[in-house]
Order: C-alpha cells, then sequence, then structure tokens
C-alpha cells in the first residue's frame, strides 16, 4: 500500500505518508547511484514522477506550493538524465531488431548499436560533476521532505474530495487535448505530452484504487500499456534526431538508410496503435470520472 491513498485515513496524513516515502526512497536511490549511476539514477527519477503525480492530486489546494515542489522534483531529475537517455537509445535500436526481424537480421542494424554503446560509454567516461549532482539532489530532497510537512488540506471528507476530483479532472483535461491535437497534426511534441499526461493518469489510477470505479484494474493495465508505447514512440523521436545530427559517426550510409527504413516503418505502427488505444482511453466515459472517484472517496471516508 505504499503508493495507495488509504480509503480510512484523512488526506493530508496520506499525502505526507507517501510523499514522504516516495521522497526518501529517492534519496536512497542517489546514494546508490554513486556506485551504479545508470541504475540508480534511473530509478530515483522515477520516484520523483510519483511524487510530482501526487502534488498534482493535490494542487487544488495550494497551488504555489504545486508550483514551487513540482519545479523542485522536475528540476532536479533534468539535471540525473543524461545517462538513461544514452541507454534508451541504445534500447529503441534493439526493438527495432526485434520488431523488424527481415530487414535486420543480418546484422544491418549491429554497427550502430555498437556505435551507440560506445557513444554511452565514452559519455559515461567523460562524466563530469556526477558526485555534485547527487549531493544537490540529495540537498532538494531534504528541503522538499521538510516542505511536505507543511501543506495543509482539508480534513472533511467531501472537502477532500472535491480537492482529489480537481487534480484528476485537470490531467484527463490535459489528456484529452494533447490526443486531440496528436490525432489532428502528430509533431512528436504532441505526442510527448500525450505521454505525459497518460502517465500522470496512470499514477493516478495507482493512487486512487481504492475509490476508482470498476474496472479500474483493466484501466491500470490500459494506461500503464499505452505509456510505455508512447515512450517507446519518444525513443524513437530521440533517435531520429540523433540521426539526423550524428548520422555519419554512427554507420555507413547504407546502414543508416536501413536504421531511417525500420524508423518509419516503426514509427507509423506505433503512432497509429497509440491514437488507437488513447481514444479508448480518453473516450466520453472516461471524462466523467473525477466526480464519480470523488463521491466514492467521500462516501467511504465519512464511514471510516
Amino acid at each position: 500500500m505504499s503508493y495507495r491513498i488509504a480509503r480510512h485515513l484523512p488526506l493530508a496524513d496520506e499525502f505526507r505518508r507517501i510523499a514522504d516515502l516516495q521522497v526518501c526512497r529517492a534519496m536512497g536511490n542517489l546514494e546508490d547511484a554513486r556506485s551504479d549511476p545508470e541504475t540508480m539514477l534511473h530509478e530515483c527519477r522515477k520516484r520523483f514522477k510519483k511524487v510530482r503525480a501526487l502534488l498534482r492530486l493535490v494542487r487544488r489546494a495550494d497551488k504555489g506550493f504545486f508550483r514551487t515542489e513540482n519545479a523542485r522534483y522536475r528540476d532536479t531529475a533534468h539535471t540525473l538524465a543524461s545517462g538513461r537517455k544514452a541507454t534508451a537509445l541504445i534500447e529503441t535500436v534493439d526493438r527495432l531488431i526485434d520488431a523488424y526481424p527481415k530487414a535486420t537480421g543480418s546484422g544491418e542494424l549491429d554497427g550502430i548499436r555498437t556505435a551507440l554503446v560506445m557513444r554511452r560509454e565514452a559519455r559515461l567516461r567523460e562524466e563530469a560533476g556526477m558526485e555534485r549532482r547527487i549531493d544537490a539532489g540529495l540537498a532538494a530532497c531534504r528541503i522538499g521532505r521538510a516542505q511536505i510537512r507543511i501543506l495543509e488540506l482539508p480534513d472533511e471528507p467531501d472537502d477532500a474530495a472535491d480537492v482529489i476530483a480537481a487534480g484528476v479532472k485537470k490531467v484527463l483535461r490535459k489528456a484529452v487535448r494533447a490526443y486531440k491535437a496528436a490525432r489532428k497534426d502528430g509533431t512528436p511534441e504532441q505526442f510527448h505530452e500525450l505521454r505525459k499526461g497518460v502517465k500522470n493518469h496512470w499514477m493516478h489510477l495507482q493512487l486512487l484504487r481504492a475509490f476508482w470505479p470498476s474496472p479500474a484494474k483493466r484501466r491500470r493495465k490500459a494506461a500503464h500499456k499505452l505509456g510505455q508505447r508512447l515512450g517507446d514512440l519518444h525513443d524513437l523521436d530521440v533517435l531520429k534526431r540523433l540521426v539526423e545530427r550524428e548520422g555519419d559517426a554512427l554507420g555507413s550510409r547504407e546502414e543508416i538508410e536501413q536504421l531511417r527504413r525500420v524508423m518509419a516503418r516503426s514509427d507509423k505502427s506505433l503512432r497509429k496503435r497509440c491514437l488507437r488505444k488513447a481514444k479508448r482511453l480518453l473516450d466520453k466515459d472516461a471524462r466523467k470520472m473525477p466526480r464519480k472517484v470523488a463521491k466514492n472517496y467521500a462516501a467511504r471516508a465519512a464511514a471510516a
């Protein structure tokens, strides 16, 4: 029950418990990152995303608090992201090789993959200031933990339910707008906004699993899978931009052309799949969810 709001406890207590737990775990990840930066910094950034989703859920209670604390974890995560980005490029090539064996099964992308691995290793060797960034991250977490204790949230179930409904609604509305924009224009930035909206919605589903109307489990699973596919699409866009900038350093002309061909096929397939699944996830019934969640929260909190 570490990332789930309990039905029998006040919202303020649950906010502090969940936020403090995630920040403490992020601090542990940061300490472990001194010996294993690639894995542990990635875990730390996932903790920060969970904290930010929780902040979005209670944003209505204190918008100034939300802006300050959201920026704290967003900016800190940004300073810790470089190693993971290099690994994501390699994983993207691996997905392309698995997805298109006829086009890549004879080793057509092996040289590019090797170049990306060497590029990542060189970046890691040249990485300067990692200890300083880890120390800065720990300092930010200590301040964040102190701030968690001062946020005031309503005690009355109906008032707390209104706060939750507003947070759920805002995230869903942003996701719907991003979906409509991606469907219309299809820019990488619009799909990235859709990814962020779906990811935040998925985390709200986790936080509110005790109050979400049925079938909540199926919805969590659908949101999680869609978030993963949108992440794959984002990583593909990053790889495409790298190829445009540094293609000559990654492989021969023939290798790069083959990579471009399989990237184009994957891009088309992922976009189509993501839009289809987003349409289903963000339909008109989904937009009625905030009030249903609020009603369930108020009823079960009052009965506790």
